[in-house]
């Protein structure tokens, strides 16, 4: 304790800030004994990348990984004595090419040590580059049209949305961020989400599932307990995870987004306790300053809603420990370990005094 298994640096990932190495010192510096460095994974069509991104080819994004991975070994190697470094790829699901794509890679690739499978675009569309392009998702859904995020160019740019002929301020106004969508298309685009969850989770069966519910990035109070047809599938989702050992981390991503606790909100957190899953720990760090950003704030919160233990990833090269569990997955490359009272470990207090 403590731990993180999901992260990011501006030396792999253009919406991030910093060198890998600079994050690793500063996951030391605060005591961190298990830190999962988990880059994006490559995404493989000009349409889906960023504006950030606009420069580069899909085939640069490859490179970018590959050059990630060899930057994490040598990382993992030089500070062996100071903390324990896992390798990490967190998914997407944008089309079945990623999902194919993604599991060759890892296959190939042992270093990596396990998936962080998240889904962060709804079809076609990313769900968390800003409200404008979520709204735009909502409505590809409604209306049954695969979309994409960005224009292929050349040079990529963002899709906008497409203006109305009689009334050319229509669709403009649709997208202010003010626009509310009806609760009919929300529950469509909640459903395209958690299904291709659902695919990805079967497909993969991720180590550590991320951000359960971004879904709701820009609709935290929506309360999905209550619309049969949505909470039946995050009960399949959560069960088929629990199945095969996977681990929901708990990521305090959440509150500096303006959440009042972390993901996975506080009906479905309660669902995973229930049933029980299994809950761990990351900071979705994208540079120095949010490393740990908010874990005493979600400590709070996952003691508030009755998290008694937490779980968090071993190399399968370590010695095994009574209650250590495996995954059901052909890759077999990390373990889980409990470890109880967790909300009374000393590091608190230091993490504490560090504000």
């Amino acid at each position: 304790m403590p731990h993180s298994h999901h992260s990011h640096s501006g030396q792999f990932c253009r919406h991030a800030k910093d060198q890998l190495d600079d994050v690793v010192k500063e996951a030391i510096r605060q005591g961190f004994e298990v830190f999962g460095l988990s880059e994006h994974a490559p995404r493989w069509r000009v349409e889906d990348l960023f504006p950030e991104e606009a420069d580069l080819k899909p085939s640069d994004l490859l490179s970018i990984y590959l050059d990630f991975l060899k930057t994490a070994i040598e990382l993992k190697i030089k500070y062996q004595d100071q903390i324990k470094l896992l390798i990490s790829i967190e998914t997407d699901y944008i089309t079945n090419i990623d999902l194919t794509n993604i599991l060759d890679l890892i296959n190939e690739h042992e270093e990596i040590n396990y998936i962080v499978g998240s889904v962060h675009h709804v079809n076609g569309i990313s769900i968390d580059f800003d409200k404008s392009t979520w709204l735009r998702s909502i409505q590809s859904c409604s209306k049954n049209e695969f979309s994409r995020t960005m224009n292929p160019g050349p040079p990529p740019f963002l899709e906008l949305p497409s203006t109305d002929d009689d009334n050319p301020e229509k669709e403009s106004i649709k997208y202010q961020n003010d626009y509310k969508p009806t609760e009919k298309e929300l529950i469509v685009f909640l459903k395209n989400y958690l299904d291709q969850q659902f695919n990805l989770i079967n497909f993969y069966k991720p180590e550590i599932i991320g951000h359960f519910d971004l879904c709701l990035l820009w609709i935290p109070d929506f309360k999905l307990k209550f619309i049969p047809i949505i909470w039946n599938r995050i009960i399949r989702n959560v069960k088929t995870v629990i199945e095969y050992g996977g681990l929901f981390e708990a990521n305090s991503a959440a509150i500096r987004k303006g959440w009042k606790g972390s993901y996975p909100s506080e009906d479905i957190l309660e669902l995973i306790i229930s049933l029980g899953g299994k809950i761990c720990l990351s900071d979705d760090s994208h540079g120095i300053s949010y490393v740990g950003l908010n874990y005493l704030k979600m400590k709070d919160y996952l003691v508030d809603q009755g998290v008694k233990e937490i779980w968090y990833l071993v190399s399968s090269s370590e010695r095994k420990e009574d209650g250590d569990i495996e995954f059901k997955n052909d890759r077999q490359r990390v373990r889980a370990r409990k470890l109880d009272k967790w909300d009374t470990h000393p590091f608190w207090e230091r993490k504490s005094k560090d504000i």
